[in-house]
């Protein structure tokens, strides 16, 4: 018989851990590339239009399923909708592609700190050497993903709440700390410049905008833990008097937040120095270390740094990780420390694939992508797109918008001024605009 399902032990424990569910890699590490490689500012304007029209009316359905649904992300789907199951399993699927991609990034992470520790320095190809390397990266990945298995086995309240609620706080105050210092280097008002004033310049086509809004969307998606089942299953720890919607706007603003501070910690650092804004995935590996070697105490902010980066990827795959705990332990009846350690070793043999080819395996590819990429192209273009689609098919069509509001608005007992903009953004402009970009970013 399953056991009672757990609870956040408070509205500010939740908050705290669906915001770091949300202020991940994906802000640090990937917020800052994506805008550097789509235009800077008009990039981040897309990206907020995009928070508005798809990420805010999404994230508010997963919340509100999850709450009402009480089950795991398939399960409450299924609550739903018996034929809708699929879009929880979409979810599930999304999260452990992606967690196998954060274990490896996080393993770069965590050598990244001790390598800042001992004041060696990095070379202009530490970053490629030793990715390339078979043993160590896959060492430090188990570490990371190690963390992950021992938090979760904790529970909600004891586990994930009580770490986010801890972490959350320190990462925004030491991120600003690294702003404010990063702004007053020489030359960073060209950053700031390229960061927030649109140049049209670099846009020469229609398929130039189609491809930044397509990096926007799949932002969106992948910085708010869209399509990955993350906030069904959080939602569904939440007690009937939460109010979703200020939860929701509270989530958004502070994830936003995040990845505008590391955008301003970033970028600028970046163009003082006269590197390349343009650097992709790397960016954070290979030009910031550059960076922080060229000025005063560098090690430390370069470790401090990366501490930061750290407690962002902990509190997102955590989130990760227990959307797949979640369903495996209810699937199977098996506890939640069992089911924690098999997910997770699951995760890491994924995770071992993934972090190989950038070595041994770098010659490997699907659809000329290393395995690695592949992940995460699955992920944001593909799993999470069509998983939120459907998620608008099963809220604005199946179980109907009537009822969402119903759960939004705790049974009337809460005003929600936007209910006009939020069904016509489930029912027809979220998922026409899903379409569109998805099918743009296959040409």
């Amino acid at each position: 018989m399953r056991s009672k399902r757990e609870q956040w032990s408070s509205g500010i424990g939740f908050i705290m851990a669906a915001a770091g569910s949300a202020i991940g890699l994906g802000n640090l590490w990937k917020f800052p590339y994506i805008a550097g490689t789509s235009g800077g500012a008009v990039f981040l304007i897309i990206y907020i239009f995009f928070l508005v029209i798809l990420g805010i009316p999404i994230l508010l359905s997963e919340m509100a399923i999850g709450r009402f649904a009480g089950e795991n992300a398939v399960d409450s789907c299924k609550k739903l909708s018996p034929k809708f199951g699929f879009v929880g399993g979409l979810g599930i699927a999304g999260a452990f592609l992606v967690l196998a991609s954060y274990g490896v990034v996080g393993g770069w992470v965590i050598k990244y700190i001790f390598k800042s520790f001992s004041g060696s320095g990095f070379g202009t190809d530490f970053f490629a050497d030793y990715t390339a390397q078979p043993i160590e990266p896959i060492l430090w990945t188990f570490v990371f993903i190690a963390i992950n298995v021992i938090i979760v086995t904790g529970g909600i309240a004891k586990g994930i709440e009580r770490v986010s609620t801890i972490l959350l706080p320190v990462l925004l105050i030491f991120l600003i700390g690294i702003m404010i210092y990063c702004l007053t280097l020489p030359n960073a008002a060209q950053g700031v410049r390229y960061f927030i004033v649109p140049d049209l310049a670099g846009i020469n086509s229609l398929s130039d905008l189609s491809q930044i809004a397509i990096n926007a969307m799949g932002q969106v998606f992948f910085s708010l833990s869209l399509g990955m089942g993350t906030l069904i299953t959080y939602g569904s720890y939440l007690s009937k008097s939460t109010n979703l919607t200020s939860s929701t706007v509270t989530i958004v603003t502070l994830d936003t937040l995040i990845a505008v501070i590391a955008g301003f910690a970033i970028i600028p650092a970046v163009f003082s120095f006269g590197l390349e804004v343009t650097g992709g995935p790397g960016l954070i590996f290979q030009t910031l270390p550059v960076v922080f070697s060229n000025i005063k105490g560098g090690r430390f902010i370069s470790a401090l740094f990366f501490l930061l980066v750290l407690f962002a990827a902990v509190t997102s795959a955590i989130s990760l990780l227990e959307v797949i705990v979640s369903w495996f332990s209810d699937k199977t009846g098996l506890s939640r420390k069992v089911s924690s350690v098999i997910a997770g070793g699951a995760a890491f043999l994924m995770c071992i694939f993934a972090s190989l080819s950038f070595g041994v395996l770098s010659e490997a590819t699907i659809f000329n992508m290393n395995f690695f990429d592949f992940l995460n192209f699955a992920a944001d273009k593909i799993v999470m797109p069509i998983g939120g689609f459907f998620m608008c098919i099963l809220v604005g069509h199946i179980w109907g918008t009537d009822a969402a509001l119903e759960e939004i608005s705790n049974g009337g007992k809460l005003k929600f001024r936007l209910k006009p903009l939020f069904s016509a953004a489930i029912k027809y402009i979220a998922p026409a605009m899903i379409i569109v970009i998805f099918i743009s970013s296959f040409f």
